[in-house]
């Protein structure tokens, strides 16, 4: 559905060159939520402006949906970006509009009849919960409907792609959730392909079926969720599961390992114990219910055959450090 190769974005400032994209690719497939993670300053939204062209890179190729968009015109450009919605980080709400006003925006831009805007409107927003509150303008409205005002906008021209810029960072932890439970029930309702940027692993670990860590400008790790969770060397893997500081007992010797997938529920710990004859004491960690699964981070602390347990859980699909 979206297809970048050797994306390269550089600007201009205080008289010297800054790259915010070096190189990046990027697959991401039919009805997919990916996820870009990434501190302040990594290239994230700059990236994400690129999918859509709002910036024109300067190097390498972005294709959505079967179409090259940096060999468009701005008129067959103009006419792509309306099969990419676009979610804000601050809602960008027209403040003299009701929610239903805003919703309608993008229909009249469009062009579309008055009666099959109004009935697009009401859909739209019975779909993101705020059918009782057309008639409520962004003032009088929630940092959580606001942006359930700004889902409902972007969804109004029927697009294939949701881009989503950070669209959860002003709400509170609770609202944050509610909006994400949003999003992933849009992807499975509707089968929309969702690209987002976040600083936050909550984000992730919620809804993503795929991710990739951006630093610099450039991806250091990406893929499905689950198989980064599985790497002991993954960013990512660390940043859901930090590893633990938790003291160990004189005579143990700690393994640090990564379950996700089948590995996740199997019962390894005692038939670690019981196969090597060892005992097997859990420090902390624990396993956490993902988007794509069940995956976690499990501390352990065995009684000698450190090697031999370390080999024994990677035969059945877990990640042990080194």
């Amino acid at each position: 559905m979206i297809r970048i190769e050797g994306l390269r974005k550089t600007y201009r400032a205080r008289r010297r060159e800054v790259v915010a994209v070096d190189g990046v690719d990027l697959r991401v497939r039919p009805g997919e939520i990916f996820g870009v993670l990434g501190r302040s300053g990594a290239g994230k939204s700059t990236l994400l402006r690129c999918v859509n062209l709002l910036e024109r890179p300067d190097a390498g190729t972005v294709e959505v949906d079967g179409v090259e968009l940096t060999g468009l015109g701005e008129r067959r450009l103009r006419e792509q970006r309306r099969r990419l919605g676009m979610v804000h980080q601050h809602f960008a709400l027209l403040a003299s509009r009701t929610a239903a006003g805003n919703v309608a925006y993008a229909l009249e831009v469009a062009g579309v009849p008055r009666a099959e805007r109004a009935r697009r409107v009401a859909e739209l927003l019975e779909l993101v919960g705020l059918a009782d509150r057309a008639g409520a303008y962004p003032a009088q409205l929630s940092g959580g409907q606001k942006q359930r005002v700004g889902i409902a906008r972007a969804l109004a021209a029927d697009p294939k792609v949701l881009l989503s810029d950070e669209a959860t960072s002003a709400l509170d932890p609770e609202t944050t959730r509610s909006v994400l439970d949003l999003l992933l029930d849009l992807n499975r309702r509707l089968g929309l392909t969702i690209l987002l940027i976040t600083h936050e692993m909550e984000v992730v670990k919620r809804i993503c079926h795929s991710a990739a860590v951006m630093r610099d400008g450039r991806f250091v790790e990406s893929g499905p969720v689950t198989e980064l969770l599985a790497r002991p060397e993954s960013e990512l893997a660390r940043g859901l599961f930090p590893p633990s500081q938790a003291p160990v007992r004189d005579g143990e010797e700690v393994l640090d390992v990564l379950v996700s997938g089948e590995a996740a529920d199997a019962p390894l710990l005692s038939a670690l114990a019981r196969e090597l004859g060892i005992d097997v004491r859990l420090i902390d960690g624990g396993v956490e219910t993902l988007a794509t699964g069940r995956a976690g981070r499990l501390r352990l602390a065995v009684s000698g055959k450190r090697a031999e347990a370390a080999d024994f859980l990677r035969a059945r699909g877990a990640g042990v450090a080194a």
